[in-house]
């Protein structure tokens, strides 16, 4: 299905985005989303682009499916909610600490051990409750720290040294980089920090896509499946209750789907056709609608997306508009704007 060769590291220049929605008020188009898109079929053949696939950028939250990998290849033993967790950007709430609390202990830790950022949880109502409670921001909310709890597990699993983990010269970090190449297929073109702390590896949005299509592919059983089927069946682990990437699993059938800051996702199914968008500018109001489209060029039933084709504009408290993928992507019939 897909070469067994490495490509060079995408090239690190300016973009070269494309119009990829319309934010459209009263019928005409008030603004526009720049970004990219790219549509692989299950063969990995490019079958869609729009934008700039090749050059590199950096798919934040949505190479969380690859770190996971890594550590599932090596030793990590979770499967179901708490590999999902692994894999996850959550929300804060109680299931989600409790999980990355089990994860620390099965490791034989503490959350004094996690070098993630200190901060209060992603969902606007758990944080809303937390700061009514008197809560402070702890590295427990941060929305990476099963991820961060699944990597200090995994060194204790290889003796690898704790404090440090973070590092981008960590024994850990080196087998994340690894399969970070191995899964997209090219060199890594820079490495930066994220959010959380931890290293952020610069691919190609064609590389990211690849590197889903190969996850949801794979052999049962493989790394690379289990942390498929774990995100699957629990979605809700890997994000929370409410968010849009937990929703797009459920309403499509066999879906991997993940999401990233600055308006990244990426989704594959199991025969291995993918998608993987970049909004440039950021925003989450076009990110899912593209999204939407992106998969329905890719052959997913357009009726199981409907949930998906963005929020409502409002003017005077009633619809009048709304972002709207533009033509060339777009396969989803949608209603006309007012």
């Amino acid at each position: 299905m897909y070469s067994s060769s490495m490509a060079d590291a995408p090239l690190v220049r300016e973009p070269l985005h494309a119009p990829v929605a319309h934010l459209i008020r009263g019928g005409m188009i008030e603004g526009i989303h720049y970004g990219s898109v790219v549509v692989l079929g299950g063969d990995g053949d490019v079958r869609f682009q729009l934008g700039d696939i090749e050059a590199a950028f950096y798919p934040r939250s949505a190479l969380k499916p690859v770190q996971a990998v890594a550590m599932a290849r090596a030793g990590l033993p979770l499967d179901g909610e708490l590999l999902s967790l692994a894999a996850a950007s959550h929300s804060g709430e109680e299931r989600h600490l409790a999980g990355t609390r089990r994860i620390l202990e099965l490791a034989g830790l503490t959350e004094d051990h996690l070098r993630n950022v200190p901060d209060m949880p992603f969902d606007p109502v758990v944080r809303d409750a937390w700061v009514r409670e008197g809560r402070a921001p702890s590295r427990l909310a941060q929305n990476c720290s099963g991820k961060h709890a699944a990597m200090l597990y995994t060194c204790a699993l290889n003796g690898w040294s704790l404090d440090d983990y973070l590092d981008p010269g960590h024994p850990l970090q080196q087998a994340v980089a690894e399969i970070v190449e191995d899964l997209t297929g090219q060199r890594i073109a820079r490495v930066t920090v994220d959010g959380c702390g931890a290293p952020l590896f610069s691919v190609s949005l064609h590389g990211l896509a690849r590197a889903a299509a190969r996850i949801t592919a794979a052999a049962p059983g493989t790394p690379e499946a289990r942390v498929a089927d774990a995100m699957r069946e629990h979605a809700e682990m890997a994000s929370g209750a409410g968010r849009d990437v937990a929703a797009l699993m459920r309403a499509v059938p066999g879906l991997l789907a993940k999401d990233g800051f600055e308006g990244v996702q990426v989704a594959a199914l199991p025969d291995g056709r993918a998608v993987a968008v970049k909004i440039a500018d950021g925003a989450n109001r076009a990110r899912v609608p593209v999204a939407a489209a992106a998969l329905a060029w890719a052959g997913v039933d357009p009726e199981l997306l409907t949930e998906f084709q963005g929020e409502a504009l409002l003017g005077g408290g009633r619809e009048v508009g709304g972002v709207r993928p533009v033509r060339s992507l777009e396969p989803v019939v949608v209603s006309a704007c007012a």
